[in-house]
């Protein structure tokens, strides 16, 4: 598929459930999730599948499961298993926080997971308990270990930066890659949603990374539409990701599309803008026409840089 900027639409973020297990001070209120999504209004797995399978069809080759947290949510093991098995589907990618994952890497590695990427923003156990309002690193920490053992590799580490907070930990963080097959991705903070205002007071550019630590060397990206700009140390097993979404924007190349909990389709992440695909369910040939038409008018890029941010949590939309 292809959007009417000529962009190859051909990856797929599809968000499972809006709850998670964390509460992330720049992504969920204090108390959680104020007005919870009933469970009549979230997509059953079955449903989900239907329209993940309309989507392969279509030309779809890269799914990525993420939430609010994915593995709350009962049967995603299952789930994963099945659109594996589509014909056409290159690679399925979850993107968790870590906390349950020790125990979901087996059955996830069986059902066919090739990758996963987790939230971390800190490797020291009291601020990690702070940024999540309770979360324990260690169950995070041995995930990770785990995910290197069974071969889910890269492993990837996405890495908020943020002012005041983990800025003295970036050295600590890119040397990770130094003896384990990693990729640590460093994310600036965007303004969505609960973060609007917390993103600017907290804001750092990801030079900041290449001021601390400039032993790192530019690499070409395998994938021309990664956001991220690769880095590396000299000798060292994994790389280091730039994600520049403020000061850096990427929109020309970007080939993704998202999925929500509740079937509506954003063809933008900062766009409050999205297509209610839940009503075509019932008609599989009816749906594939509606993400065609959907397709076609993705927006060629944000407006971040305009003040323009959405009013949802990053919890609701999928991370």
């Amino acid at each position: 598929m292809k959007d009417s900027f000529g962009r190859e639409i051909n990856y797929l973020r599809v968000s499972l459930t809006d709850r998670c297990n964390l509460r992330c001070v720049y992504c969920m209120p204090e108390n959680g999730i104020h007005n919870k999504l009933p469970h009549e209004a979230i997509l059953t797995l079955e449903e989900m599948y239907e329209v993940i399978k309309s989507f392969v069809n279509l030309g779809i080759t890269k799914i990525r499961f993420t939430g609010g947290e994915p593995l709350v949510r009962l049967g995603v093991v299952d789930l994963i298993e099945k659109v594996k098995k589509l014909d056409g589907i290159k690679e399925i990618t979850m993107t968790t926080n870590g906390i349950l994952l020790e125990d979901f890497i087996e059955p996830l590695k069986k059902a066919g997971l090739d990758r996963v990427n987790i939230s971390l923003d800190t490797l020291d156990a009291d601020k990690y308990r702070e940024i999540t309002r309770g979360g324990d690193i260690d169950k995070v920490k041995r995930a990770i270990k785990k995910a290197i053992e069974y071969d889910l590799n890269p492993v990837k580490i996405n890495t908020v930066l943020i002012g005041g907070f983990n800025d003295d930990e970036i050295e600590d963080f890119v040397n990770l890659t130094l003896h384990y097959p990693i990729d640590v991705r460093f994310i600036e903070l965007m303004p969505i949603g609960e973060a609007k205002n917390f993103a600017k007071s907290k804001f750092l550019p990801n030079s900041t990374v290449l001021s601390k630590v400039g032993s790192l060397e530019k690499i070409e990206s395998e994938d021309i539409h990664s956001p991220a700009q690769y880095y590396k140390l000299p000798d060292s097993i994994g790389k280091v990701g730039l994600i520049n979404p403020i000061s850096c924007k990427f929109c020309k190349d970007c080939n993704r599309v998202r999925l929500t909990s509740t079937g509506k389709l954003k063809m933008c992440l900062h766009s409050d803008r999205e297509i209610d695909l839940s009503s075509y369910l019932k008609n599989g040939a009816d749906l594939e026409e509606a993400i065609k038409l959907a397709i076609l008018s993705k927006e060629k890029e944000h407006e971040l840089e305009k003040d323009i941010a959405i009013k949802k949590n990053m919890n609701e939309i999928g991370g």
